[in-house]
């Protein structure tokens, strides 16, 4: 195989199939049952003279005492992660009463063989005791003593988490680290120094790190003193904290950037005569670090130096074929270089996100035992290339370095290397036994800068049965701590799905493009590319043609088309006619469609950018929404026990004129109904193309009807005429207002709106936030899609204590951003979607420049719709009086102690449509989840992006009317329950100011109803709550009626106010009220009502008529199931550094 088949090797392993790569692996490799056997006797020798000559590290004994199957090693995980970054003494307070007090700490005592570690869960035990107040007396003396001991805990407790960090840290400078480190030297040992940090955020960032980098091998040069390079010191680096963009997207800036930056480190290192090893990262980066590895080493002023060092991740599926193209390289370039044999460290990041992205498959081993079988059978190819390559075997693991040792390898050939803190026992014997070189990789860095490492240390060793482990649990037999993983490496642990069926059986889950990928990235440009210039002619007979042009290049046309004229209309209004198919064959359908889609993804992509001014990644997102919908719809369809309302009229908006246009469409279709279909002016061109791929599914063309055109002509009579049963809008709140009074005078009082309308959406970050993760969510959440989301970040509140860093990293994060056209892979944020649109939030940002509050802006091109992304200072969200649908974010400050304040703010704007917060503190997590009046709240993630199935999406109040779409209630909507109506014949108008005062005295709980938990990827929470709208009018008519409509509303958790002439029960009004009072009433959230017709209608125009959120009139048999709406909670698990369950259970 010659060396570009070699990189094409690795291309094709990506995600391939881990029973046959396995297979191969085994088969290449060979090991006889002898060595097997000679293996797992040496190893076990290896267990026992740790066992019985050394005591473990005080790290090993730790998280034997507090692994990740306990909740306390949980607690004190997430306490690490966050401690040491906070500021302020309120937030730190909080932070440890929030991590200690609730767990059990008690059971842990004397349970260590370590005094020291019983000595730490003494202190934790008594600081939760003193957390945890009791009754009575005893609960004032703690109450004081909490009080007077708060700092004295406080400095406690940041400690012994500097202590715990000091296992792992070498030192907080190379010189501190060096001379730290001398002991271990005089023994034999060398060091590879790794200076701590998260990826670069920022240009600032990247350039701090370099400095970093450049001043350590400056000053480890004086170390460097044999004449052999092995017998020196090295360093690591990570390509990541070199550049803020090191991504695929990114490639071209990447080679011009950070090639001459790595290129002047290794010409540094090796002046110094000392190794510089490039770390591994995700597997996303793999194809690009290749790249810049093959880059830098190229170089002939690299030549001779046999120091340069890359490190091979064994669980992920591409690490044999990476090695062998390495080894081809170094032949190539007539080079030796060094190669670390890890087993990888990101393992549950990889899962979640190729189930997130939904890959075909895994691009890492699900199985440690599979992953322990790649590394010993890479181990063995990196021992038969010994010519060219430096092996370094980085592992704690007994078995894999006596199976290494078995191989029978020269002693000088390879060395052996260990974490600072860990591994210490095992490798000192074979240091001492086999008379073999030893590395320890060495953090250097400050204990904020460990946060992260430390957690990723905790969460690979403190599963229960990692080898750390189980060697200093004694109850484990040596045997089994010693077992070879080539027995049944595919047979343990849990079983994961493929990310094709995360929601199986019900569903596929759609298909991802993975865009950091290049089999991928090529596909998708094959398949888009004969569309890059053309122009779609849709065009029909009849009303007005119009042409379509480009947002980020308006003289490019892109197609023509026809619009539709108010007669055409109504002709196609009488055409309608409910799709006459059973649940099941009409399941069939919406599931061939979303295969279509699939299928056409070439054109569909192409439109989506080229119409819509989509980048590639919204792309790809858009067209899973949509196939998402036609699948989890269609599930929903057999589940209908109601028949169709009718015809429906589904009136779309062009900020997902695929997604949302199909999940609409699809909802009514699922149930039954007839569709006439209005799209966005703006983006018509899709839903034409999308209405086609429905038809050709097998959605009769009557049952489906596309009536492109203006709202004023086609909008306004699709929502008015009498034949409509129902209407179906997502768009802003003024606009379905405006449909809603529309309803009201002419269709059927009955016949629903589904509305989702637009939101005042903020974030809270408190002072425990990650910065960095935090303000990679705040860009995507404020700035992904040009800010053109109903679900975007417009307010940001920042706890004061850390704003200025937070909002300095942030300006930084945007000033990477590339804004541009949206064809362009590289490209983040695209246009606005038309010159209106840029006008008014033009007109916005310049105000804010103009009275001093403009804080931060990105330059963007002078051609085209483009908005610069731009940072505004507000006092708080009350400052802004309508949503700015644009990538504007606007940015106020709190103290911790306003926390409450804030969330009443967010509230009293009467929107409820996404919320977000960034914190480590679960008590102030729950607070906001149930403090807050949004329909989706994010926690320590991003709030756009709501994935069908996992995260109903809708909001409440002024954002809309619900069910959530992608939700199990929303189907069930669009169906016609069975009819209710009472005959009454008394009429005794009541007071207005009295049925306001019944409504002033609500007493309501806000309590969940129930809770539902949704299935999705890994690492995530996705949990939906029920809750009562609030006050509900119950106006019968008449007692009975109205005590039925009383009774349900109470179950479903609202308040309500009977008044229906006839009533004598206490509380009750007797008296019916007014249409004309239903339009001047506050306070209350529904109307229920069995009247005639013509009553009906009255209410509901004199409910239409009101200004605020639209309040639903409920006239039919199903009506207590419109009295509650929902709220979805959706948490990153992984937020504090990793999936501890997932690692748990990976095992």
């Amino acid at each position: 195989m010659d060396y570009s088949a070699k990189r094409a090797a690795i291309r094709a392993q990506h995600t391939a199939d881990e029973a046959l790569l396995i297979s191969q692996l085994t088969t290449q490799a060979a090991f006889t049952p002898e060595f097997h056997n000679a293996a797992h006797h040496r190893a076990v020798g290896l267990v026992n003279a740790i066992r019985n000559d050394k005591k473990p590290s005080l790290m090993e004994v730790f998280l034997a005492e507090y692994g990740l199957s306990t909740e306390e090693g949980v607690s004190l995980m997430c306490l690490a992660e966050a401690l040491l970054r906070v500021p302020d003494a309120t937030t730190i307070d909080a932070l440890i009463e929030d991590k200690i007090a609730p767990s059990e700490w008690a059971k842990h005592l004397g349970n260590s063989s370590s005094p020291l570690v019983n000595a730490s869960t003494w202190g934790l035990m008594l600081t939760g005791k003193v957390l945890t107040d009791g009754q009575g007396v005893a609960s004032v003396l703690r109450g004081a003593v909490r009080r007077l001991g708060e700092p004295v805990i406080r400095k406690a407790v940041a400690r012994a988490m500097k202590e715990l960090g000091a296992q792992f840290v070498l030192g907080q400078t190379i010189e501190a680290a060096v001379k730290r480190g001398l002991a271990q030297t005089k023994r034999g040992y060398t060091y590879s120094y790794d200076m701590l940090g998260e990826a670069a955020m920022t240009a600032d960032d990247a350039q701090a790190f370099y400095d970093a980098y450049a001043d350590a091998i400056e000053r480890l040069a004086a170390s460097c003193t044999q004449a052999d390079i092995r017998d020196n010191p090295g360093i690591s680096i990570k390509l990541s904290a070199l550049h803020p963009r090191y991504e695929f997207g990114q490639a071209d800036r990447v080679m011009r950037e950070l090639v001459p930056l790595t290129l002047g480190l290794a010409q540094q290192a090796k002046a110094a005569g000392m190794g510089l090893n490039i770390d591994a990262e995700e597997a996303d980066r793999l194809d690009l670090s290749l790249d810049v590895i093959e880059a830098v080493l190229s170089d002939p002023s690299l030549a001779g130096w046999d120091g340069f060092g890359v490190v091979v991740q064994a669980y992920g599926k591409r690490a044999a074929a990476t090695i062998d193209w390495l080894y081809a390289l170094a032949q190539k370039l007539d080079r030796k270089i060094m190669i670390r044999l890890v087993k990888g460290a990101y393992w549950d990041t990889e899962i979640k996100r190729a189930q997130v992205e939904g890959l075909n498959d895994y691009p890492v081993f699900t199985k440690k035992r599979a992953t322990d079988v790649s590394y010993l059978c890479c181990a063995q190819k990196l021992l038969g290339y010994t010519d060219r390559i430096y092996p370094q075997f980085a592992t704690h693991n007994a078995h894999s370095v006596a199976a290494i040792l078995e191989m029978g390898a020269a002693r000088d050939a390879y060395e052996f290397q260990r974490l600072h803190g860990m591994g210490e026992a095992l490798h000192d014997v074979v240091v001492q036994s086999e008379n073999i070189r030893c590395r320890i990789y060495a953090p250097v860095g400050t204990h904020e800068d460990l946060l992260a490492y430390l957690v990723r240390r905790l969460l690979e060793n403190g599963a229960n049965s990692s080898f750390v482990n189980q060697i200093v649990d004694k109850t484990v037999p040596a045997e089994v701590v010693a077992a070879s993983p080539f027995e049944d490496a595919l047979a343990s642990g849990a079983v994961l799905p493929k990310p094709a069926d995360i929601y199986a059986p019900e569903r596929l889950n759609s298909r991802g493009w993975d865009l950091h990928n290049t089999h991928d990235v090529d596909q998708l440009e094959a398949a888009r590319l004969p569309y890059q210039n053309h122009v779609w002619d849709l065009r029909t007979k009849g009303g007005e043609q119009v042409d379509v042009f480009d947002p980020a290049a308006p003289q490019v046309l892109v197609g023509k088309l026809t619009y539709m004229t108010e007669a055409q209309t109504h002709e196609a209004i009488a055409r309608a006619v409910s799709w006459n198919a059973s649940a099941a064959e009409r399941a069939d359908v919406l599931r061939k469609a979303a295969n279509l889609y699939e299928a056409h993804f070439g054109e569909l992509f192409a439109l989506l950018a080229r119409e819509a001014g989509k980048t590639a990644m919204d792309a790809v997102g858009e067209l899973r929404e949509a196939v998402d919908f036609l699948r989890y719809y269609a599930a929903r369809s057999v589940e209908l026990s109601a028949p169709a309302r009718g015809i429906f009229t589904c009136i779309s908006p062009w900020n997902f004129p695929l997604a949302i246009f199909t999940g609409q469409i699809a909802g009514a279709l699922a149930a039954g109904n007839g569709v006439l279909a209005k799209p966005a002016e703006a983006t018509s061109l899709i839903s034409l193309r999308a209405t086609e791929l429905l038809h050709e599914a097998g959605v009769p063309a009557d049952v489906l009807q596309l009536l492109p055109g203006r709202g004023d002509v086609v909008g306004k009579a699709l929502s008015s005429d009498a034949r409509i049963d129902g209407v179906c809008f997502t768009g802003s709140t003024a606009t379905a207002q405006s449909i809603n009074r529309a309803m009201a005078a002419n269709v059927a009082p009955h016949a629903p709106l589904i509305a989702e309308t637009g939101g005042l959406n903020a974030m809270i970050v408190d002072s425990t936030a990650l910065p960095e993760q935090a303000v990679r969510d705040i860009v995507a959440s404020a700035f992904q899609s040009a800010g053109q989301r109903c679900s975007a970040l417009r307010v940001l509140y920042v706890q004061q204590d850390v704003a200025d860093k937070m909002l300095t990293m942030l300006y930084g994060a945007m000033d990477e951003l590339r804004v541009g056209a949206p064809w362009d892979l590289a490209t983040d944020i695209g246009p606005a979607i038309d010159a209106a649109a840029k006008a008014k939030i033009d007109a916005h940002i310049k105000i804010a420049q103009h009275e001093g509050r403009l804080l931060h802006q990105v330059s963007v091109p002078s051609e085209g719709h483009f908005v610069a992304p731009s940072v505004i200072r507000v006092n708080g969200i009350s400052d802004l009086r309508e949503e700015i649908f644009g990538p504007v974010l606007h940015v106020a400050t709190f103290a911790a102690s306003d926390l409450t304040r804030v969330m009443a703010d967010i509230n009293a704007t009467g929107y409820g449509l996404t919320f977000g917060m960034h914190s480590r503190i679960d008590d102030r997590i729950a607070l906001a989840s149930r403090t807050v009046n949004a329909g989706n709240i994010y926690i320590n993630r991003n709030q756009i992006g709501a994935v069908v199935g996992s995260q109903p999406f809708g909001g409440e109040g002024m954002s809309g009317t619900g069910p959530k779409a992608g939700g199990p209630n929303y189907v069930a909507r669009f169906t016609k329950p069975e009819a209710r109506t009472v005959a009454h014949t008394e009429q005794r108008s009541v007071a207005t100011d009295r049925v306001q005062a019944a409504i002033d005295a609500a007493q309501l709980s806000g309590a969940a109803l129930d809770s539902q938990v949704f299935p999705g990827p890994t690492g995530e929470s996705n949990r939906m709550t029920t809750h009562g709208r609030g006050t509900v009018l119950c106006l019968g008519p008449g007692p009975q009626a109205a005590a039925q409509q009383a009774e349900a509303a109470e179950q479903a958790g609202c308040y309500p106010v009977m008044a229906t002439s006839g009533l004598l029960l206490d509380g009750a009004i007797n008296g019916e009220v007014t249409a004309e009072a239903l339009s001047t009433l506050q306070g209350f959230a529904a109307v229920v009502s069995f009247a005639a017709p013509e009553q009906l209608r009255e209410y509901r125009v004199a409910l239409a008529a009101r200004d605020g959120a639209l309040i639903p009139l409920l006239s039919e048999g199903d009506f207590a199931r419109w009295l509650t709406h929902e709220r979805h909670v959706c948490v990153d698990t992984t937020a504090a550094g990793g999936n501890a369950q997932l690692l748990n259970a990976g095992s």
